[in-house]
């Protein structure tokens, strides 16, 4: 009887195992450039430089960005205007950080660091935003809460950024695969 039971329950912990794998999104290699690879979700697909215009205005354009099929869920790569001189994290940190800060009305760091990732150094960033809605703009009063996995990648005269953008109300969803997505962008 014991045995039964305890084959029982290995077979329910596999099951469960199994079930909340299946739930997280599976990742393909996609090559940016010849220096530049990240890992996506199978089924997302690049966004077109109009998407990307309309949802994230900007005067550069991405070296490229992708979105789930219900266009909630993005990531993308760009070149950040922000040069340096050279690769001091740490008072790059502290910038990025106030600039994170300005970009919304309100930011909550859930993490933040310098950290490698298949031997680079990057500067991370873990957040909740909310930007106030306009109350008079018919159709824009709502605040837009997010989450947001950001990581900055220096180089002498050139920072590269990889972003993750989700609704806050899917953070717990995503924020597994953010995570994973961040620690598997590969530079040569």
């Amino acid at each position: 009887m014991l045995k039964i039971k305890s084959t029982l329950f290995k077979g329910l912990m596999l099951l469960v195992l199994t079930c909340l794998a299946a739930d997280k999104p599976k990742l393909m290699k996609m090559k940016v450039n010849d220096q530049i690879t990240v890992s996506i979700p199978r089924d997302w697909h690049p966004m077109d430089a109009m998407d990307f215009t309309q949802r994230y205005p900007s005067v550069r354009a991405p070296l490229a960005a992708y979105t789930d099929a219900d266009r909630q869920i993005d990531f993308s790569v760009n070149i950040s205007a922000t040069q340096w001189p050279d690769t001091n994290h740490e008072i790059a940190m502290q910038f990025f950080k106030a600039s994170l800060r300005n970009m919304f009305d309100q930011v909550t760091f859930l993490q933040e660091g310098v950290r490698e990732v298949n031997k680079k150094k990057f500067i991370y960033f873990e957040i909740e935003s909310r930007m106030n809605g306009n109350q008079r703009q018919e159709g824009q009063r709502d605040a837009i809460g997010k989450y947001t996995y950001i990581q900055y990648y220096l180089e002498p005269g050139r920072t590269l950024v990889f972003s993750f953008n989700a609704p806050r109300r899917m953070k717990d969803d995503w924020k597994e695969t953010a995570d994973d997505m961040m620690k598997r962008i590969k530079i040569k």
